[in-house]
């Protein structure tokens, strides 16, 4: 392992341990030195690959870009409030965080202009934001043009309508009325052909909070088209995907990373992983699996990876599918000890602007070739 700082610091609670109202109150926690360390064949890998990644961590309050740079990795760092699921194509980057979802837009045209002049290959730039309240983003994805999201405090799937916080699409069949009490703790969603197509939860109840009771063994994994389940017995499932023709998923209870077979709602462990497995992005045979610590306040009776709290890591593991072993790692050593999500974009050294500087006030984008050239109605102008 390799280690490096990207020489910034982060504000984070230590540990990951939420604060008091009193907390909240006093002086900000001291910021954390951010250091890291990677294997050279997770860079060999993402290098080859000619991609980046994408992590968020609730935890820190970040939004991670994690870009090859000379023989090792450049971490840019990025400033959101509760980062959650990502959806990226290649024109947009889409965050859900506390009680927002931000799209951002690539601007390739700005991107080798950043300096250093020539280094990059894709700019993303803050557009819009839509204000949907606390709903407890988890995964999100873009379904053709439409962006589809799980709300777990309200249980469902839902979309985004410009006159609404959110728009309801799906629910478990289980689940019995719309209300914000995180009935069944919907979290994963699996896009198959363009279509949401599977979900996980760690319950199949119906009750505020009522996973909570079996959640070492209480996970599920539903087909949304007919409300089947297809998998249960699950250890805190996460992150199903559809990919080369099979279903996976994340057992994050266990560490485990499983092929689960549609026709006998059998899983295959491929292989366990040294963390707690939520937010995944897979290319090929490989696999970029995010790894989190358990906070030592988390209550985990009964849950298998608990047994292993002291041994865990926060990071990425860089995971050969076909054999079934971890063949890299990045591991974040200070201030991130818990991520969300992980995604993986086809360019080589992104930039994302931010909120923490002033690069989004003087970064600007407007149609090619755009001049004013109609004159304003004299009834239409401003006064002063």
């Amino acid at each position: 392992m390799h280690n490096r700082s990207t020489g910034s610091t982060i504000t984070a609670p230590r540990n990951g341990q939420p604060q008091s109202p009193a907390d909240a109150m006093a002086a900000p926690p001291p910021p954390v030195a951010f250091h890291y360390a990677q294997t050279d064949s997770f860079v060999e890998l993402l290098s080859r690959l000619g991609a980046s990644l994408l992590v968020s961590t609730y935890q820190a309050n970040k939004l991670l870009a994690v870009r090859v740079q000379g023989p090792g990795l450049s971490v840019l760092v990025r400033t959101f409030d509760r980062p959650m699921g990502i959806a990226v194509d290649p024109r947009r980057l889409t965050l859900g965080t506390r009680n927002q979802i931000w799209t951002l837009r690539n601007a390739p045209d700005i991107a080798p202009r950043i300096e250093p002049a020539g280094a990059h290959d894709a700019c993303y730039l803050p557009r819009s934001a839509h204000v949907t309240g606390d709903i407890g983003i988890h995964e999100m994805a873009w379904c053709d043009d439409e962006l589809w999201m799980v709300s777990t405090r309200f249980s469902c799937l839902a979309t985004l309508d410009k006159d609404y916080s959110f728009v309801p699409r799906w629910q478990p069949p289980f689940i019995t009325a719309l209300a914000a009490e995180d009935r069944c703790h919907l979290n994963g969603l699996a896009i198959r052909d363009g279509r949401a197509t599977f979900v996980t939860a760690l319950g199949e109840t119906d009750t505020a909070g009522g996973w909570r009771a079996a959640k070492a063994n209480g996970g599920v994994l539903i087909d949304i088209a007919s409300g089947e389940t297809v998998a249960r017995g699950l250890s805190m499932p996460h992150s199903p995907r559809w990919h080369d023709g099979q279903l996976w998923v994340l057992e994050s209870g266990t560490g485990g990373v499983a092929r689960v077979d549609l026709a006998t709602g059998h899983r295959e462990t491929v292989l366990n992983l040294p963390g707690f497995t939520r937010g995944w992005a897979l290319v090929g045979h490989y696999a970029f699996v995010g790894l989190s610590k358990i906070r030592p306040t988390s209550a985990m009776a009964g849950v298998s990876i608990a047994e292993r709290r002291h041994e865990l890591k926060c990071g990425v593991a860089a995971v050969d599918l076909n054999r079934g072993v971890m063949v890299g790692l990045l591991e974040f050593q200070t201030a991130v000890e818990e991520l969300f999500d992980v995604q993986l974009l086809k360019y080589r050294f992104l930039e994302v602007i931010g909120f923490q500087k002033e690069a989004v006030d003087h970064t600007f984008v407007v149609p090619p070739g755009a001049t004013p050239r109609v004159p304003i109605p004299e009834g239409q102008r401003g006064t002063s």
